[in-house]
């Protein structure tokens, strides 16, 4: 089938079978990690904490970070990752199965985890463009590596909601280290071939200098980054809340908590889906603009809602308007970036995905211990429409002035 046509190439194929293994596990450690962290402190601000400190590398490291990746060879990098996350995996569990566990000792693991992940991202992002042959696949490609993502993310959280109920957290944690064998194994199977004359010679602070001064260059790119860095700070984190809506708003255990995640893995993989299904030269930023404003209105959606079925459903909504925001962003950043600039473009896209999130999730932890969940959940889904509305009167502007530019 055309929706699976980067599975056509040996190396793509080998990628996803090493990461649908690996990520089971990741999203069955997220899960467990949220829940242990919520049933010792009882609050939404330390969920929003442990949250914070877990991606707080991405922000800080990322634009240094790109100029390194540009510099040396993905294939590499990403398998030294690897190889790092799965220790910190043994660690945690090790922790876990003494019983050792506190909030700061979970805090200082996931800061250890974001350092690596936040190598591990930009140079697995960065490798994807060498293991399709075709440059026209490559948007093919990124969708399928987010549906990836995202059906872990629905079918994880509920195995490690089952296996959190029945075992508990060291189980999934331990799950989680095994997991990382087979991505490993599938890394060291790959033929991956990197043009080193299109890697910079530059510096990592020149570097650095050069892909801020690139980035200011091409306002098509930043007015992108800039979008996705709003709804970082103040939309996508209603993630790090959903233990409390399922807790305090539905009277639920973790099994519930399982429910909410699953709904917004499955929300997010059919948003991914869709995204492979699209034909070369479609106008992403629209898809932008129209995602960031549905993202917004579901969550106010989710904020009214009564009934679990129709939360779930609403999750649903958020998580697939999410998926087609970011994924488009990322396309269109991969695909009109200069090469020899890529990653540094990538690291800015990074930066405004998973670095500034950590400063929202600690922002909305704070702002729902004062005002209340659901407000809380109203007053992030009216800024995600205020984005969007925002986005819209840029694109129109822009348009004109390119229209009547002499």
């Amino acid at each position: 089938m055309d929706i699976f046509r980067s599975l056509s190439y040996p190396n793509f194929r080998l990628h996803v079978i090493g990461q649908s293994i690996s990520l089971l596990g990741t999203w069955m450690q997220r899960v467990a990690i949220s829940w242990l962290v919520y049933e010792m402190t009882g609050s939404v601000f330390w969920l929003g904490f442990v949250q914070f400190i877990s991606l707080l590398p991405s922000l800080v490291l990322s634009p240094f970070i790109g100029s390194f990746v540009d510099r040396h060879k993905k294939y590499k990098l990403v398998l030294a990752t690897q190889i790092g996350l799965m220790i910190q995996a043994g660690i945690l569990t090790l922790v876990v199965g003494l019983r050792w566990e506190s909030v700061l000792l979970l805090s200082l693991l996931g800061f250890l985890q974001g350092i690596i992940n936040a190598f591990d991202v930009l140079g697995r992002q960065s490798l994807l463009v060498s293991l399709v042959d075709k440059k026209s696949d490559l948007p093919n490609a990124i969708a399928l590596n987010s549906s990836i993502f995202n059906a872990a993310r629905m079918v994880g959280p509920a195995i490690g909601g089952i296996l959190l109920t029945a075992y508990g957290e060291f189980v999934c944690f331990g799950v989680n280290f095994i997991s990382f064998i087979p991505v490993i194994i599938c890394l060291l199977l790959m033929r991956v071939k990197e043009d080193r004359a299109k890697l910079t010679k530059e510096s990592n602070w020149d570097g650095l200098v050069e892909g801020f001064s690139y980035l200011r260059r091409s306002p098509h790119i930043a007015s992108l980054v800039i979008v996705l860095s709003f709804s970082s700070l103040l939309v996508i984190p209603y993630t790090s809340l959903l233990p409390a809506v399922a807790k305090d708003l539905f009277s639920g255990d973790e099994s519930t908590f399982s429910w909410f995640e699953s709904a917004a893995g499955l929300g997010a993989m059919i948003g991914a889906i869709n995204m492979a299904s699209i034909k070369t030269g479609q106008n992403l930023r629209y898809r932008v603009l129209f995602s960031a404003f549905m993202m917004g209105a579901s969550l106010v959606l989710l904020a009214y809602a009564h009934f679990l079925p129709s939360a779930l459903l609403f999750t649903a909504m958020v998580s697939f308007s999410m998926m087609m925001q970011n994924s488009s962003i990322n396309t269109y950043i991969q695909t009109h970036a200069v090469p020899s600039y890529r990653a540094r473009a990538m690291s800015y896209y990074v930066t405004a995905f998973q670095g500034v999130a950590p400063i929202g999730a600690l922002l909305t932890g704070a702002l729902a211990e004062s005002i209340g969940l659901k407000a809380t959940l109203y007053t992030m889904g009216g800024l995600g429409i205020a984005i969007a509305l925002s986005f819209y009167t840029y694109l129109r502007l822009h348009i004109h002035r390119r229209l009547f530019k002499f």
